[in-house]
């Protein structure tokens, strides 16, 4: 054989009817999935089809290039002009508070729909109070302070409750509202003094209330019962269901252990990952510090020292949640570099005025540099412009004393930014990571809108600007502080600022990117601060096959229309975890 022909046959082994700067060269194999016939989103451009193998792309090309992959046994999709884009990272979610909330895994929990006003809400929860046993709580949420029309009080909870201890959350997450016979378990009183980073907010003659603030939920969430093993799998695996069927490959689980204790959940990751169920890219976040449902009854350290016996594949526990402050909703617990618009009732504090810093810049310094130096993320919960100020000190204090090399490590939610602040970020490889779930107009948004004063909305959470500046932002939903983990629902909220099909109103409008940059936030920005952007976040050859066909082209279809698209297939590592059905198939 001659040299030339050895040259040829190589090329030809290679050739994907060309192949792209981003591409990796992949010997022919016989592919498991071939998708033709369809849009697929190249670094580059379009193509038609790809073909995939042992868990990679292996081709990209028109229909004719990846025909030789085809074999006995593959299977070859039709996509009828169906769209394939890389798989979605959610970079803040709760999946088991999530499935706790919405799949009925646990009788106890009462799931409130956002936004109701007292009287629906009090009948909701009144349907509840008639499923628990004398001897159970009720739990679960979500009420929003102005929806309700009216300040919420121990007494209007006690109206339909009776005897039943009831703890629900606001749609937060930071703030909770007590019955009076919760209050009373919790041994809370006027002469109750508000804990350390917490509030137990007050009537005028200095009764509480029954709402109650950040590490003041704690104080009654440690009475509690927390649900079973079994339930939190049943929860948690239904979350994971929602959202494969959602598009979503990879996902940050952003504080473990508030629904039911960190290691009983990590416990159930684990036996969800040893039978082989668990199909995403898992990256669990440990508290460190102040725990907002529940006080620190385990031990941070002994997980962080022995969190290797939790790791498995797609599994990792490299990451540490710092809170530093609360919400810049009416709770005033955001840290704000200028004071809050509106007032609290029975408040006239330092901490009413300019919110709460949870933690000192001292102690961020030195977690965030210690962790730097152990290679593991630190994720901050930082809303207020305060508070995303603090966070980056510390991430600017570990690069001085450990280098540039360490991992990326977030700033979460980040929903006000000093103009000052958003240059920071690139020279220090930190990200900033946005919600923008929360972009739509929702009575959350008139909280905060009330609490800071429309002024500083024109510049919530700035995503225009962040990208202008150079920094790397990715994307979270938060959910289940919002109501859905759809994705789509998000990449129409960054592109409109609108609500869901467009609106008169707009929340942040200038702040408003375009569908490209929508799109890679949500994967090729998204596997670059998982240090994965050699595996993950585009489709070409060489990388990993987690990808998801959508049913019209988002590059194509009118802005109002994004949150419309629904997914057909979610692939992960090559494997067809879920199909919505209705696909052109044949085997071959």
């Amino acid at each position: 054989m001659t040299l030339r022909l050895i040259v040829l046959l190589i090329s030809a082994g290679f050739a994907v009817g060309g192949c792209s700067q981003s591409e990796k060269p992949v010997a022919s194999v016989p592919a498991d999935f071939v998708l033709t016939n369809g849009q697929v989103k190249t670094p580059d451009g379009w193509a038609t089809a790809l073909a995939i193998a042992n868990g990679e792309i292996v081709a990209v090309g028109d229909d004719g290039s990846v025909e030789r992959f085809v074999e006995q046994g593959t299977e070859v999709m039709d996509l009828a002009g169906s769209t394939v884009l890389p798989g979605f990272h959610d970079m803040h979610v709760h999946p088991v508070f999530g499935g706790m909330l919405y799949s009925g895994a646990d009788h106890t929990n009462c799931t409130i729909e956002q936004g109701l006003p007292l009287d629906r809400l009090l009948e909701t929860l009144a349907e509840c109070v008639k499923r628990v046993s004398d001897d159970e709580w009720v739990t679960g949420g979500q009420w929003d302070a102005i929806a309700l029309g009216e300040v919420p009080h121990r007494s209007h909870l006690d109206s339909v409750t009776g005897n039943i201890p009831v703890l629900i959350n606001d749609t937060s997450g930071h703030s909770a509202w007590a019955n009076s016979r919760a209050l009373a378990i919790a041994g809370i009183s006027g002469e109750t003094a508000d804990p350390p980073g917490g509030i137990i907010e007050r009537d005028g003659n200095g009764e509480p209330t029954g709402v109650l603030r950040e590490a003041g939920i704690g104080m009654v969430r440690q009475h509690v019962p927390r649900p079973t093993q079994e339930i939190v799998r049943q929860a948690l695996q239904w979350s994971l269901d929602v959202m494969l069927a959602n598009g979503i490959t990879s996902f940050t689980e952003a504080s473990n252990g508030f629904v039911a204790g960190a290691a009983r959940e990590l416990d159930v990751y684990n036996a969800i990952a040893d039978e082989g169920l668990l199909k995403h890219r898992v990256r669990i976040c440990l508290n460190l510090g102040a725990d907002n449902w529940m006080p620190e009854e385990r031990d941070t350290e002994s997980l962080i020292e022995n969190r290797n016996e939790y790791v498995r594949d797609r599994l990792a526990l490299d990451c540490i949640k710092i809170f530093l402050d609360g919400v810049p909703t009416d709770s005033h617990t955001a840290a704000m570099l200028e004071p809050y618009a509106d007032t609290v009732e029975g408040r006239d504090d330092e901490a009413s005025r300019y919110g709460m810093l949870l933690a000192e810049q001292d102690f961020t310094n030195d977690a965030v540099t210690r962790f730097d130096k152990e290679g593991m993320t630190v994720k901050f919960h930082a809303a207020g412009d305060a508070a995303v100020r603090a966070g980056l000190d510390a991430i600017e204090a570990a690069r001085e004393a450990n280098g540039m090399g360490g991992p990326r490590h977030d700033v979460g939610h980040a929903t006000f930014i000093a103009k000052d602040d958003i240059s920071r970020a690139k020279p220090i490889n930190a990200t900033f990571e946005l919600s923008p779930y929360l972009f739509s107009p929702s009575p959350i948004n008139d909280d905060i809108t009330k609490a800071v004063g429309e002024e500083r909305i024109f510049r919530v959470w700035p995503f225009r600007e962040a990208i202008d500046a150079g920094a790397l932002v990715v994307a979270g939903s938060d959910w289940a502080v919002v109501p859905s983990v759809n994705p789509w629902l998000a990449v129409e909220a960054m592109v409109t600022r609108e609500e869901a099909g467009g609106s008169e109103r707009s929340f942040g409008k200038p702040q408003a990117i375009t569908i490209a940059e929508a799109i890679d936030i949500f994967t090729k920005n998204a596997a670059q601060h998982m240090g994965n952007e050699d595996r993950l976040g585009i489709l070409a050859s060489g990388y990993l096959a987690d990808l998801i066909v959508v049913d019209q082209n988002p590059y194509e279809v009118a802005d109002t229309d994004l949150h419309r698209t629904k997914v057909l297939m979610t692939f992960i590592n090559g494997e067809k975890v879920y199909d919505a059905g209705d696909r052109q198939v044949s085997t071959r």
